[in-house]
């Protein structure tokens, strides 16, 4: 099989494989367990480049080996791009957990209160929990949250 791409094509895949390797590496960095599964494709890509028409954006790292370049590294499309999908990300994480932990805690009080009247629609109240805590967020940001440290709220 035979692909054919322009630069420009060229260098949206590049910028794809470098926002997709930092959502790989995470927090962990270039030691996640993952990265491995990837590293050798991402040299591949890298190493097409310059015949590519895209030298521009791959240096030569301390190991003789391709990595994105300080043009990649700091474009401000693509620092935008992850900035928002780890902002996104965050919020997403925070207002399910919540909801989860809400639900799971009227769910066991209900049940040791006997568990009378109507059974709870889990999906149902997980939705309205969501809800409330988004409402909440995006009014108030993270003012109104307060962590307990070695207690329960």
């Amino acid at each position: 099989m035979k692909v054919m791409f322009t630069p420009k094509e060229y260098a949206r895949l590049l910028e794809l494989v470098h926002l997709g390797m930092r959502v790989v590496e995470g927090r962990q960095g270039a030691q996640a367990p993952a990265v491995s599964r990837y590293a050798e494709l991402e040299q591949k890509l890298y190493e097409l480049a310059t015949p590519l028409g895209c030298a521009e954006l791959v240096d030569i790292g301390d190991r003789g080996q391709p990595v994105a370049s300080e043009k990649l590294l700091t474009d401000e499309r693509l620092s935008k791009l992850a900035g928002d999908y780890d902002n996104d990300t965050f919020w997403r994480e925070l207002v399910t957990r919540l909801a989860d932990r809400d639900l799971a805690t009227e769910q066991i009080l209900r049940a040791v209160d006997g568990g009378g009247g109507p059974a709870i629609d889990g999906d149902a109240r997980l939705d309205e929990l969501e809800d409330g805590y988004w409402d909440e967020f995006e009014t108030h940001d993270l003012a109104h949250v307060f962590v307990l440290r070695g207690g329960r709220g």
